[in-house]
């Protein structure tokens, strides 16, 4: 089971470097963009949930083989970005799986460096979203997070479960499947069914001004 937990992690990895090097697609960047925001968006919420941590150096430091697969997949989506923007659904999906893993297996690492039960849970998130709110952020656009999508929601929950679980002493595979396993169910039903938090509505709004047309996740790829 632990090498499934493996190939799940470089799956995840994976995908998250996809979405960023199609953010670069979307500004335009030559192939070094693509490559930073590939590398950025694939480790970039480990790294800060690992700094926040104290956790020194930070894991891919040590395990350069994140970095390589961040760069390869850039370079793919680079002279394939066609191919992969016309599968844009199947590559939600994937996201979702990569938000799954990445929310319990951050969970986990919080509470192996003996954080409380909450925080383990919010570096959990940190670990599933941050990679993306820095790609935003580099772009010059409003983080996606932080927006009406249901993302983080979805990571939330499957975090909390999974160290409410651990707390309560259930095996550790079956908190960790349980924890993705919602994580991904919040996550698909809100993809499903176009499903999202309410959003605040400026007076303008109600007036018939224009207002911002809110992003989602699709957009990364428009």
């Amino acid at each position: 089971m632990s090498l499934v937990i493996e190939l799940l992690d470089y799956f995840g990895i994976v995908v998250f470097a996809v979405s960023g090097a199609l953010a670069a697609a979307r500004a335009r960047m030559d192939v070094v963009g693509f490559a930073l925001l590939g590398v950025v968006t694939g480790i970039g919420g480990g790294s800060v949930r690992d700094l926040l941590l104290g956790r020194l150096p930070v894991f891919w430091i040590e395990q350069p083989q994140y970095i390589v697969l961040c760069v390869v997949a850039s370079l793919v989506t680079f002279v394939s970005v066609p191919i992969i923007a016309s599968r844009l659904r199947l590559l939600l999906w994937a996201d979702a799986v990569g938000l799954a893993v990445f929310a319990v297996l951050g969970a986990q690492t919080a509470l192996n460096a003996d954080a409380p039960l909450i925080i383990a849970a919010l570096l959990g998130v940190v670990s599933a979203t941050f990679g993306g709110l820095i790609r935003d952020i580099i772009c010059r656009e409003t983080p996606l997070i932080l927006l009406k999508e249901i993302y983080v929601t979805a990571a939330l929950v499957g975090a909390l479960l999974y160290v409410s679980l651990i707390e309560f002493e259930v095996d550790a595979m079956t908190a960790m499947l349980a924890g993705c396993g919602v994580t991904f169910a919040v996550r698909g039903l809100a993809l499903v069914y176009s499903l999202s938090l309410p959003a605040f509505v400026h007076p303008n709004d109600r007036a018939g001004g224009a207002g911002p047309t809110p992003r989602k996740l699709e957009d990364v790829v428009k």
